[in-house]
């Protein structure tokens, strides 16, 4: 018993020790005061011209980069397919099946096929001769345009060009010289109501099951169930055995040829 309080006397001793050491040590070796890191910005005269173009370059293209998702709704196809593709979802009843990001992608690999030939006249007549120096920025500008403003002026009706002409009190000889502030508004407007269009034609079938069913229940009697329960799996079942996404996914496509 003796030998016992003797050992634990000498492990709190070692113990006080070591922490006594450790607080005394952390107090030599952390300062009183801490200086705070000076930042600031300082504006003046440039002495190499070419870093300053090159650093104005970069802003503008940063801030290009932010409006790039803008970019690809207002000026592509992917507003009338995204449409298209929630509108299926929500005939279907699947609630959030597949999900919101999978449609999204979904209609963003789809753009990128559809846009596929437009993207590469970019790349030819804007994006390669602007790095090689060939063009400047508003050339390389008009250029990325050209090909974008041909599919929006194919997909784009008549009606709604002529509305938004009217609205800006302008008048144009020709459809090439609507100015881009009342094409793309147009084509906004087209590819939301024809999204709303083929939106309505996808209802129709799944409307005609929800009907069958709920009278099919209605004569059964059971009239506590809820009939949108028994419709899912054979609305489910015919568009699978249809090839729904199949068919859905090819109409979309050739839609814009």
């Amino acid at each position: 018993m003796k030998n016992f309080r003797t050992i634990s006397g000498l492990i709190f001793l070692l113990v006080f020790a070591f922490c006594f050491g450790t607080v005394a040590l952390g107090a030599e070796i952390i300062p009183t005061e801490s200086a705070a890191p000076a930042v600031g910005i300082n504006i003046g005269i440039g002495d190499n011209p070419d870093g300053v173009v090159g650093t104005l370059q970069l802003l503008f293209l940063l801030a290009t980069i932010t409006i790039i998702p803008t970019l690809l709704i207002m000026l592509t196809s992917f507003t009338r397919i995204i449409i298209v593709l929630h509108f299926a979802r929500s005939a279907l009843g699947t609630q959030q099946m597949p999900p919101s990001q999978v449609l999204l992608g979904l209609a963003l690999f789809l753009t990128l096929f559809i846009m596929g030939p437009a993207l590469t006249t970019i790349n030819e007549t804007a994006i390669q001769p602007y790095s090689a120096g060939i063009i400047n920025q508003a050339e390389a500008l008009e250029n990325a345009m050209a090909p974008l403003r041909d599919f929006m002026m194919r997909q784009a009706s008549v009606r709604d060009v002529a509305l938004f002409a009217n609205l800006s009190g302008e008048v144009f000889a020709t459809r090439y010289d609507v100015p881009n502030s009342v094409l793309i508004p147009a084509f906004l407007l087209g590819e939301i109501t024809k999204g709303f269009q083929i939106g309505f034609y996808i209802f129709l079938p799944f409307i005609v099951i929800d009907m069958i069913v709920a009278s099919t229940l209605m004569a059964m009697g059971m009239m506590m169930l809820p009939p949108a329960m028994i419709s899912l799996p054979f609305k489910i079942l015919i568009f699978v055995l249809a090839d729904g996404w199949s068919l859905l996914l090819e109409g979309l496509i050739r839609g814009f040829r």
